[in-house]
């Protein structure tokens, strides 16, 4: 049985085809650009393509309410034409399948669960620290959804004594994602991440950020697992400053093995690698033929 898989970023687009175990067969990536150029392209991919559903994984905001009539729209994101744009509802027109509709970090936290770092828990944190910053939250067994889904990249964090960027999100300036993402990174600095020594101070200042984000989530929501994807994150030397800020921060107050001597385990990067998002997408489009199969039956 082969499933579609979208994983819709920021800055590029991963189209694949899974199976039942979260194997990925095959995948194509292209630069996430207008619609009208976008769409061409994913319809094309999967065309002819044998496949029972197709899950969709995509950068936020979305609308996930299934009772209203803008459910499958890309909302209020600052993505040039994507603002309000139908995106599941294009898709529908292409291709007669089944469809799961998420955001890109709800489904890698969604893969990470069925298939990698948080296999056999009930609950996990998925961040990705890359063009923005986002959040997935798998709990009880189950994605949530509030009358929209999680928005974690955009908290408002202590700013760092030393840290005089005025951030670079449009709505908030200085949350999570204003200060911590890689354009943060490239503005502050002057280069992109990647160009930055291990040892350089951006990478204490990136894991203050971070870290706080992270003590707040599990002073909420207490996650078994935190997993921590997104480019900026192949800085493996963030992994270590991270745990320590995480620690410093919550100071001793959860006294739990998870944040004491097991926190090298506790927050960890991905299981499925840059697979995460995609093999949530498989797991999407899964879920999705499941539901309908049981509409069928009923």
């Amino acid at each position: 049985m082969y499933i579609g898989a979208i994983e819709a970023g920021g800055t590029k687009i991963v189209c694949g085809i899974g199976n039942e175990q979260g194997e990925i067969i095959d995948r194509v990536s292209f630069p996430t650009l207008q619609p009208s150029e976008t769409l061409p392209r994913i319809v094309e991919y999967f065309r002819g393509k044998e496949l029972k559903s197709i899950g969709v994984g995509t950068f936020g905001p979305i609308n996930i309410d299934k009772s209203s009539p803008e459910y499958g729209y890309v909302t209020t994101t600052p993505k040039p034409g994507w603002s309000n744009y139908p995106f599941l509802g294009e898709l529908k027109k292409a291709f007669d399948l089944p469809f799961g509709w998420d955001t890109d970090v709800n489904a890698a936290a969604l893969g990470e669960a069925k298939w990698g770092a948080a296999k056999g828990l009930d609950s996990c944190l998925y961040y990705t620290v890359g063009t923005g910053i986002g959040v997935g939250v798998y709990a009880e067994q189950r994605l949530i959804h509030g009358f929209m889904h999680p928005e974690g990249g955009h908290v408002l964090v202590r700013r760092h004594a030393e840290d005089h960027y005025e951030g670079f999100c449009p709505y908030h300036n200085d949350c999570l994602e204003g200060l911590a993402a890689g354009p943060a990174l490239e503005k502050r600095w002057g280069v992109k991440g990647a160009e930055l020594g291990a040892d350089h101070p951006a990478w204490a200042m990136e894991a203050y950020y971070i870290g706080q984000a992270l003590s707040q989530a599990i002073l909420l929501l207490a996650p078994k697992k935190i997993i921590l994807g997104g480019g900026v994150m192949h800085q493996e030397q963030l992994f270590p400053l991270i745990r320590q800020e995480v620690q410093r921060t919550l100071n001793g107050y959860v006294n739990v093995p998870q944040l004491a001597g097991g926190i090298d385990s506790y927050i960890v990067p991905p299981g499925l690698g840059d697979n995460a998002g995609l093999s949530g997408a498989v797991a999407l489009g899964i879920n999705a033929l499941q539901e309908f199969a049981g509409q069928r039956n009923s």
